[in-house]
């Protein structure tokens, strides 16, 4: 089994901020990252305190997004800088992983 070093990134998104649908067409047709990953948080909260949470009484219309994405270290540097620049994400992490390849 082959192996790769791969950079994973998560960015950090609300649903109120309305910015998932540009940012999955940017990792899609502009980098056309291998794949992408979006996660739907049922509470959390950011910088500013505010929790939000679904209730079954009053829905969230403003609940957590995380786009989680990987290539390799170099890309994701220059895709991170990007989204940053020219869309105003503030909060992505990323982390060094290995990607394993069975095929390889």
């Amino acid at each position: 089994m082959a192996t790769q070093s791969i950079t994973v990134a998560r960015i950090y998104l609300r649903e109120g901020e309305h910015l998932l649908a540009k940012v999955i067409k940017f990792l899609h047709e502009q980098e056309k990252v291998s794949g992408v990953t979006v996660f739907h948080g049922v509470m959390g909260f950011g910088p500013d305190g505010e929790i939000r949470t679904s209730h079954l009484v009053e829905l969230s219309l403003d609940l957590p997004l995380v786009v989680e994405f990987y290539d390799v270290p170099e890309r994701v540097e220059n895709i991170i800088a990007h989204l940053q620049t020219q869309l105003g994400i503030s909060h992505v992490v990323s982390w060094p992983a290995l990607s394993h390849d069975i095929g390889g």
